[in-house]
């Protein structure tokens, strides 16, 4: 997902929703924009753009299509993914709440498990087209394994090293790092006089617990052992002292960064403050900061041994954003058609190249607009060494504490404390006990 806002209070949430009666979204209150209207449909989008304004000009015109082939209105509301889980949560528990409507993928286990939203079983999949047309790593995040999904994919995102071509070229580098160790060797020639090798968005958690999954997945950690949190294994505490250490140790990321939180590590690099960056599909963001897609390249995500097999040669969660209808609306049919209509090709063509996103209907992939370098790299990513963080209810709880954990060794690092093997394990072992107890 881009931006994720996971909250703390998810389970105790979850919890009231199951005790509330009627427990699900659908507005009932009646009168213009209602949803008892089968003539009506209230969408809740995420912020995938520049701007709120920005996501209601894209899809504006592709929601008049819709209600011009169905008859039926959408009410759209663009939400920001800092208010958008509270706001799904007092949905769940009010009954209040859209027909239909965006959530970050890394959430479809936790949402799942509330009973909230409307399972896509066989013959609900059939009618939007079959589960034959997504792509399957982008599937694989929407829910937990052996469950029925609630969610369909809708947009799709996988990690790249986005990187400054003319300062590589100052410094003499001729091609993207390979390896970790080349990342952290080529960071240090392109650091000096104000310039790092790296951004990096130390006080944001979500994209800390990205990382740590990457770098343990290469070393052989899966935060969840049949279920239960293993966070402070041996293999999760090089993932995350490695990943800190790129500033801790390498000091090829600025001090400051471990103050960063959303896009200021794209600002950075985009204005040529630092030389790399790891980011998902970030042509959008570096356009709206001035940079122009010739001044960068992207290239995969390092791996820790380039010889790996399976696992050990993930180099992306699979990103992405999903779309999820609640199971109480008063809508149905109207609901299915538009998550028919905005996973259809036409549709997967305009908006994720709107948003420079991946499709992650297999179809919809082979638009030529999709082929760009940039793109391939990712769809590349995305189809053949991506992986889907855990999927189980707990995952949101695994993001906000490894996420903390991280944040807390980066302002260590930041601050001249040591970062050591003892300090990431207290961390970790601090995050597992805070976990919810089954």
């Amino acid at each position: 997902m881009r931006r994720s806002r996971i909250a703390a209070s998810l389970v105790s949430a979850f919890a009231l929703c199951a005790a509330a009666t009627g427990c699900g979204g659908g507005s009932t209150t009646g009168g213009e924009g209602s949803n008892n209207s089968p003539k009506t449909l209230t969408y809740w989008a995420s912020n995938q753009g520049t701007s709120l304004e920005h996501d209601r000009k894209v899809l504006g015109p592709e929601l008049k299509k819709f209600q011009k082939q169905t008859g039926i209105k959408v009410n759209l509301e663009v939400v920001p993914w800092s208010d958008l889980l509270n706001r799904i949560l007092a949905a769940t528990t009010s009954g209040q709440g859209p027909d239909v409507l965006n959530i970050g993928n890394t959430w479809s286990a936790s949402l799942q498990a509330s009973g909230a939203l409307l399972p896509f079983d066989a013959a609900t999949l059939k009618k939007i087209g079959g589960v034959d047309r997504f792509v399957p790593s982008a599937l694989a995040a929407t829910g937990a394994e052996g469950q029925v999904p609630t969610a369909v994919p809708l947009y799709s995102l996988a990690y790249g090293l986005y990187y400054n071509k003319k300062l590589f070229k100052d410094a003499g580098i001729d091609a993207p790092p390979t390896t970790w160790d080349e990342l952290a060797a080529d960071g240090k020639k392109l650091t000096g006089d104000g310039q790092y090798g790296l951004a990096i968005e130390g006080a944001n958690y979500a994209e800390n617990a990205h990382h740590a999954f990457v770098f343990g997945k290469q070393r052989g950690a899966d935060f969840f052992t049949g279920g239960k949190p293993t966070f402070d294994s041996p293999q999760a505490v090089a993932a995350v002292k490695g990943y800190v250490d790129l500033m801790a140790k390498d000091k090829i990321a600025a001090p400051g960064n471990a103050e960063y939180a959303a896009n200021q590590s794209v600002r950075d690099f985009a204005k040529g403050k630092a030389a790399m960056l790891l980011w998902q599909a970030a042509k959008t963001s570096l356009t709206s900061h001035g940079m122009k897609s010739d001044e960068y390249g992207v290239a995969p995500v390092p791996l820790l041994d380039p010889k790996a097999s399976g696992d050990r040669r993930v180099n992306s969660m699979v990103a992405g954003i999903n779309l999820a209808v609640f199971k109480n609306t008063d809508n149905h049919d109207g609901a299915l058609k538009f998550v028919k209509f905005m996973t259809s090709d036409a549709e997967q063509i305009a908006l994720n190249g709107a948003y420079g996103s991946l499709p992650p209907v297999a179809s919809a992939q082979k638009d030529k607009v999709f082929a760009t370098p940039d793109l391939s790299v990712l769809r590349d990513a995305l189809t053949k060494s991506a992986a889907p963080l855990p999927q189980v209810p707990e995952e949101s709880q695994f993001e906000t504490l490894v996420g903390t954990a991280v944040k807390e060794l980066f302002a260590d690092a930041a601050a001249g404390r040591p970062v050591t093997e003892s300090s990431v394990k207290a961390k970790l072992a601090k995050a597992q006990q805070q976990m919810p107890k089954k």
